[in-house]
Order: structure tokens, then sequence, then C-alpha cells
């Protein structure tokens, strides 16, 4: 992952916990808490459209 919060493209398909401004942006646009990200990234990787979906059951 790069640590360039402007590059956009291949960072969007996985979810790098160790960088601060990617945890920001994707609780803000998952809707969740950096805990339930965190905890949903451990469960099932840190695949983006499937912490997306596994965040979607969760949160109902």
């Amino acid at each position: 992952m790069a640590d360039d919060p402007k590059k956009t493209t291949l960072d969007r398909k996985l979810i790098a916990l160790h960088e601060p401004h990617e945890v920001r942006s994707w609780t803000e646009s998952l809707g969740c808490t950096e805990t339930q990200l965190r905890d949903a990234v451990k469960a099932i990787g840190n695949s983006a459209e499937e912490v997306r979906q596994y965040l979607a059951e969760k949160l109902k």
C-alpha cells in the first residue's frame, strides 16, 4: 500500500489498517467504527469488497 493518500486506484481494493488516513477513510465510507473495521478485516481479510459485504450483514 502506498503512503500517499492521493493514490486511489489499487488502494481502494484493499484496506490497509496500518495507514491512519485509510482507516479514517474506510470508516467514513463504510459507516462503521474503527473497531468494527478492524474486527471485519481480522475475520475475513483486507479485501474492501468482502469487508463491505461482511459489515452490511453485521450492521443490519
